[in-house]
């Protein structure tokens, strides 16, 4: 069967012309009204305002009411394997915060027991946080830890990253992680926290830590907001005690 000529939307031929003009206007510029825009390309204000929308959500442009729409600022971040969200933000030179919104003693239920490698009902301490960077929220993070973790507050107010905690005050190293990464939508709850309009995308990350011995020890979920959320993970075929290249 004959391939079929694709036709792009008028929406998605205006967001691409958009894209061009915000890349060459630069960060901080502020683009031309809707209606303004509308009447540059022909089409209407609803086609205009959904081109805006999708690079809104894409992070390449912030619009901010009563002010209008701006071209956002290069500001990515990315989170890597075996790291934590601190040392991570460390590696990038920027500013890394958390809000905790709760610690307590939670049992745990058949999914959390089947991720910890635990038997149902058995005590966990769950952190709640909001990451954040540079003062703006990036993340809504609640981990999941099997066991008492005694002055786990202060301990983070004191060290800052919970890998470093866990390592420093309890003697639990994460050796491993196993990282599920999927795409959702903001929901109310996501949207208030992290200062974006629900329906908003996120990037749902699963983590699961386990120790030298294979062990669980962590079950953290996150959502990290579309717009400033890259994740980074390298693999070797290189096997242990074979020499590496140099060069």
């Amino acid at each position: 069967m004959a391939d079929r000529e694709f036709i792009a939307p008028k929406y998605y031929k205006v967001k691409e012309e958009l894209r061009h003009l915000a890349r060459e206007a630069g960060p901080e510029a502020s683009l031309p009204t809707e209606r303004t825009l509308a009447t540059r390309y022909q089409t209407s204000r609803t086609t205009v305002r959904q081109a805006i929308s999708e690079l809104v959500a894409e992070g390449l442009l912030n619009r901010t009411q009563g002010k209008g729409t701006f071209v956002a600022p290069p500001r990515p971040t990315y989170v890597r394997q075996l790291t934590s969200f601190t040392e991570d933000a460390e590696a990038q030179h920027l500013k890394s915060a958390s809000d905790i919104l709760g610690i307590d003693a939670v049992p745990s239920d058949g999914y959390l027991a089947e991720q910890l490698g635990v038997p149902v009902g058995t005590e966990l301490t769950r952190l709640e946080r909001v990451r954040v960077i540079d003062g703006e929220p990036l993340a809504h993070e609640t981990a999941y830890l099997p066991g008492d973790l005694p002055d786990l507050e202060q301990n983070l107010a004191r060290d800052g990253s919970l890998y470093a905690v866990l390592r420093n005050h309890y003697g639990i190293s994460i050796a491993e992680a196993e990282d599920t990464v999927m795409t959702v939508v903001a929901g109310p709850l996501e949207a208030h926290l992290l200062a974006i309009e629900t329906g908003a995308p996120l990037l749902l990350t699963q983590r699961r830590g386990l120790d030298s011995d294979g062990i669980p020890v962590e079950w953290t979920r996150s959502v990290f907001r579309g717009d400033r959320f890259q994740f980074f993970a390298r693999t070797s075929n290189v096997h242990p005690g074979t020499p590496r290249r140099q060069g």
